[in-house]
């Protein structure tokens, strides 16, 4: 399914990285300290969007009363305390020992804050696997189009031989912005409803690219 593309881009949480259960866990502390409703997985992924401020806002924080910023702050220090419990996606490593076997570029493109995402890739065993990572300069997740953009000028291939593997409908919109191809997986933070609304290919798990 991979052999047509020159390199493959990877979202990075929730696609390989498997953290959409313990955003839930932490979003459900912030929620019950202001006595909002709490979240299930299915709620979590109808709600989740990308600026993560207008998630936040749908399920239920008052930014008047409790600024985005600090909520931000709050849900970031519980999150990296944690993080180091999460693994990778079933099948995450096989997939991408397979394409390094193959000798296929790959990157990641991702919201998570630079720093961050550097040492949980390193942490989990990945150093080395990647041509480039990329996140952000911030914890904010506003988006990640500019850094799409940035990447696909680096990487000086044309656009359409890239694809973009994701798991959110962000996903789907960075590659149709960069111009690459996209392929959606219900693993991380979306629901598969959610992501077949795009028309970007939907496969089951990551088992499905090998």
């Amino acid at each position: 399914m991979l052999t047509r593309y020159r390199h493959i881009l990877w979202d990075w949480n929730g696609t390989l990285f498997d953290d959409a259960w313990l955003c839930i866990d932490i979003l459900n502390e912030l929620l019950t300290r202001r006595g909002l409703p709490l979240l299930d997985s299915d709620r979590y992924q109808a709600c989740f969007t990308f600026p993560v401020k207008h998630f936040y806002r749908a399920v239920g924080f008052d930014f008047a009363v409790h600024p985005f910023e600090t909520l931000a702050a709050e849900f970031m220090a519980a999150y990296d305390v944690r993080r180091f419990a999460c693994r990778l996606q079933p099948g995450a490593r096989e997939v991408l020992d397979m394409l390094a076997r193959r000798g296929a570029p790959q990157s990641i493109l991702s919201a998570y804050e630079q720093s961050r995402l550097d040492e949980m890739v390193a942490h989990l065993g990945l150093h080395g696997v990647f041509q480039h990572q990329v996140g952000l300069s911030d914890y904010y997740s506003t988006g990640k189009v500019s850094a799409g953009q940035r990447l696909i000028a680096a990487l000086g291939c044309d656009p359409a031989t890239v694809v973009l593997i994701g798991d959110s409908l962000h996903d789907a919109e960075v590659a149709d912005a960069i111009g690459a191809a996209c392929l959606l997986i219900p693993c991380g933070h979306y629901s598969r409803a959610r992501l077949l609304s795009h028309g970007a290919p939907v496969l089951s798990s990551l088992d499905a690219l090998r």
